[in-house]
Order: structure tokens, then C-alpha cells, then sequence
């Protein structure tokens, strides 16, 4: 095992690369974004998720809707990692959250955060009425 001056040991990159794409879990490195997140209002969701999702972690109680909580919130990283989520779906995410943890003073900062952050994508657009 040859060692560069830093003592790392070089990667042959061909060695670890797989040979067929179809191999699962493949992933082509230059498909993957390694952009910023663009839109100041998808990053607000991603910090507000992930804090309350810290949050949430750290309470320790037992709460009869926590998965409730924790999908709602998954579902809300997705959106937040796709770059453009859609106000529909944040506002029944939300609504999921706030109806499993809105009672929990201790998460009242985070979940409020949460709603602030949601409410920057503007209102759902109106439904005609038959």
C-alpha cells in the first residue's frame, strides 16, 4: 500500500467506481446537485425542519402522535431538498404537524418557526366552486 506525502492512501478511482449502472445503488456523481439551495424560502424550511426535527428528538415524553410528527416532517425535508415544494402539500404537512405536537409548549417556538417559514410560500391557490 503505497501512502502520498500526507500518509493518506491514494483511491484508484476506477477500482471503486462500478463498472455497469444498472449495479444498485449506483449513483453518477455528475447527476448529483452539489448546487446551493437557490430560493432564501426553501432553505428557511430546511433549517426550520431540521431544528424542529432536533427538537423533537431531544423530547424525551411520550407523544401519542410523534410518527405522525416525524413523517409530516420527513415529508417536509423532501419537498425542501426538491427545491420546489408545493404550498398544497406544505399546508397539510403542516397542519399534520401542528396537530400532533401544537399542544407540547415545549416545541411552541420551533413548530411557530415552522408555520412562519411555510407561510412565506404564500397561500394555497383557490379552488373554483361548482
Amino acid at each position: 500500500m503505497v501512502k502520498d506525502r500526507t500518509g493518506a492512501v491514494p483511491v484508484d478511482s476506477a477500482a471503486v467506481e462500478p463498472k455497469d449502472a444498472a449495479v444498485a445503488g449506483a449513483v453518477d456523481v455528475d447527476q448529483v446537485s452539489t448546487s446551493p439551495i437557490e430560493d432564501p424560502r426553501v432553505e428557511a424550511l430546511a433549517t426550520a425542519v431540521c431544528r424542529l426535527r432536533r427538537e423533537l428528538a431531544g423530547y424525551q415524553a411520550c407523544l401519542s402522535d410523534r410518527s405522525v410528527a416525524e413523517d409530516a416532517l420527513g415529508e417536509l425535508a423532501a419537498m425542501a431538498h426538491t427545491g420546489s415544494p408545493e404550498v398544497p402539500r406544505l399546508r397539510r404537512a403542516l397542519l399534520a404537524v401542528a396537530g400532533a405536537l401544537g399542544s407540547v409548549s415545549a416545541l411552541a417556538v420551533p413548530v411557530s418557526r415552522l408555520r412562519e417559514v411555510i407561510d412565506l410560500f404564500g397561500a394555497e391557490p383557490s379552488q373554483p366552486r361548482d
